[in-house]
């Protein structure tokens, strides 16, 4: 936890060292890679919780196939693990590789354009050993499909956006499936909104929501499991050339936590972005 705080002050009262991401922190956007675009991620998240906290590193790599399609590779390590509800959100706990086609492209105007993009792709358990009840799960695959809609101007962004994952059955057991949903909206202030070689900031209210079903041991679903809860905060994001470093935190406002398990006191994520832009385009 301490770890995440120091990064986090550190980066709201010195100068940035990097440029930041291209969306919101926790919430759903739709994509932003362009044809023959390359972006690499690297973010931790912190989940603490009364009886301790667990750090994710996780990196992801993404490559636009065209402005409207584009394949994402996310593979997560959980550096310090407890007992928690499963997150799909930054930092999730799982291996992914998704497909998102951006099949709605409204420009309705110069700088501004609403948006739709499915996605979908298979999940996977890592290597490491899950804590508590989750260790005596069998390891098995699951599904995940989602959308998000919004709009985005040079001044204001707004999406909403959700997904469920389900995982396979195996020996009898199942990992929870995982309905995730979130509410972004972001402000660009003139102030703020340059172009390169300065830095171009944006300010987001980010509200997320992930409700777990229970689980499944021995064929029957296991009372105390079920966990539904609601986190709302602030984040940023700064942009500089070819990277990106965004970061943020959230406090839950609504806890459905099952006996088995622990309620979250606070989430906090940084996430850095480097773009790779084909023939030198940007």
């Amino acid at each position: 936890m301490r770890l995440c705080l120091s990064i986090v002050l550190s980066l709201c009262f010195v100068t940035p060292a990097w440029a930041s991401g291209h969306g919101p922190v926790f919430g759903y956007a739709t994509p932003t890679n362009s044809q023959g675009e390359w972006s690499f991620d690297l973010g931790l998240l912190e989940r603490n919780t009364a009886l301790g906290s667990q750090l994710t590193a996780r990196s992801m790599f993404t490559y636009g196939f065209t402005p409207y399609m584009q394949l994402s590779l996310t593979a997560p390590t959980i550096l310090t693990n407890t007992n928690l509800p499963t997150t799909m959100m930054t930092g999730g706990d799982f291996f992914e590789s998704n497909f998102a086609w951006r099949f709605q492209h409204n420009a309705r105007a110069i700088g501004k354009r609403i948006e739709t993009t499915a996605f979908g792709g298979l999940v996977v358990q890592g290597p490491q050993p899950g804590v508590g009840l989750m260790s005596r799960i069998a390891r098995a695959p699951g599904v995940n499909a989602g959308a998000v809609t919004g709009l985005a101007s040079r001044s204001h962004y707004f999406w909403l956006g959700g997904a469920f994952t389900r995982f396979m059955e195996r020996d009898k057991t199942r990992m929870p499936s995982t309905l995730s949903y979130s509410l972004v909206y972001g402000f660009r202030p003139r102030a703020l909104r340059k172009d390169y070689p300065f830095w171009d900031w944006r300010i987001f209210g980010e509200l997320t929501g992930e409700r777990d079903s229970r689980l499944l041991m021995d064929g029957v679903p296991m009372p105390g499991t079920q966990a539904h809860q609601l986190f709302l905060g602030p984040t940023t994001l700064c942009i500089y050339k070819t990277f990106a470093i965004s970061g943020g935190v959230q406090f839950p406002i609504y806890r459905n936590v099952g006996t088995l398990l622990p309620k979250e006191r606070v989430r906090v994520a940084i996430n850095i972005t480097y773009f790779l832009f084909q023939h030198g385009q940007h």
